[in-house]
Order: C-alpha cells, then sequence, then structure tokens
C-alpha cells in the first residue's frame, strides 16, 4: 500500500512483515505543463535531473546524478538522464537506486534533489512526483506530489536516513534555485 506523503512526513522505511529494506528506488516524474499561445496551447521539453547528495556527520562525501552515476562505493546508482520527462502519471522519468544495506555506515544521510539544469522553472511542470519503490518486489511504498507553478528552477525532494538499525524517509518539498546540486547545497544543509 502505497503512503500519500504530505511536506515534512516521516515514514520508517521497515516492509509490513518487519523486516528490513534492502533496495529502493526514488523515482522522479513529470510532464511539461501546456502553455497558451496565439495559436492554441502547446507544450514544450522540460529537462529535470534527479541528484542525491550523501552526508556523513552532515558533510556531503559523494554525489550521483547524471554526469556521476553510481556512488564510489557502488551502493548507489543513477538510471541515466532524461532530457525531456514525460511520464508524470505513474512512471519515472529518472530513477536513482539505493542498495541499502551496502551504504558504508559512515554514510547517515542520503538527500534527493531535482532541479532544472536548463534553467526552466517549475512554472513550466506539472504532474510532478518523486516516489519510493520497494526495488525487490516493485512495491510502490510512498509517493510525494512536488509543488509547482513556482518561479523557482530546483527543489530539495526527500531524504533518506538512518533510524537507529533501519532507514526512514522524510518528504521535504523544498524549493530551490540553482542548475546543479552544488547549487543547491546551501538549501540542503537547513534539512539534515
Amino acid at each position: 500500500m502505497t503512503v500519500n506523503m504530505t511536506k515534512g512526513q516521516a515514514i520508517s522505511l521497515q516492509k509490513s512483515d518487519g523486516g528490513t529494506l534492502t533496495a529502493v528506488r526514488m523515482g522522479l516524474g513529470w510532464q511539461a505543463a501546456p502553455r497558451r499561445g496565439l495559436f492554441g496551447s502547446r507544450t514544450r521539453e522540460i529537462d529535470l535531473d534527479a541528484s542525491a547528495v550523501l552526508f556523513a556527520d552532515k558533510q556531503p562525501v559523494d554525489v550521483v546524478f547524471f554526469r556521476h552515476l553510481v556512488s564510489d562505493d557502488g551502493s548507489v546508482r543513477h538510471t541515466g538522464d532524461n532530457l525531456v520527462g514525460g511520464a508524470g502519471q505513474g512512471g519515472d522519468d529518472e530513477s536513482v537506486l539505493v542498495d541499502l544495506a551496502r551504504v558504508p555506515v559512515h554514510i547517515d544521510q542520503i538527500v534527493f534533489t531535482v532541479n532544472s539544469f536548463t534553467g526552466q522553472t517549475f512554472q513550466e511542470v506539472q504532474n510532478a512526483f518523486c516516489r519510493l519503490v520497494d526495488e525487490t518486489n516493485g512495491q510502490e511504498m510512498a509517493r510525494y506530489t512536488l509543488d509547482g507553478g513556482g518561479q523557482y528552477t530546483a527543489q530539495i525532494m526527500a531524504k533518506v536516513h538512518r533510524n537507529g538499525t533501519g532507514w526512514t524517509m522524510t518528504a521535504i518539498g523544498t524549493p530551490a534555485n540553482g542548475r546543479t546540486f552544488q547549487d543547491l547545497m546551501p538549501a540542503i544543509l537547513p534539512h539534515l
């Protein structure tokens, strides 16, 4: 059963049988919002980019994004850059796979962001979401619908963080501005 998350909500990443999740996928989907023009409405392709920043004691130690598809330790993997989006109604346009069992013990948080490398704003995006899927069985566990319509070019979507011996996902949903994850670091830090 999928949990539809709200901003700031946290859920435990325990399986319903009490077991621990071993691998998850953070999927991102979006569509271009139609724009009214002189000859009717039209859409323009939107290139959003998902990134995962790995932190140890509030310090960034690695990042996975379209130019660095696999973390240095191999536990986090980006499936590739989608330049146009389009799923937006359920399928993932970009995905980041996290092998929770392989994440080194010093990594205590993984923050997921989305940004427009081309500088398009979220006014041009609709039906954007992020979702967490149990990669072992394909079951969607949580979904967070991203707020659209703003004059910002990025969002700090969610984080997965250690909680004792397990992991927790927290929906963040904070708008930001920046074309890359580096530009977003000042907006990420308050959420650690």
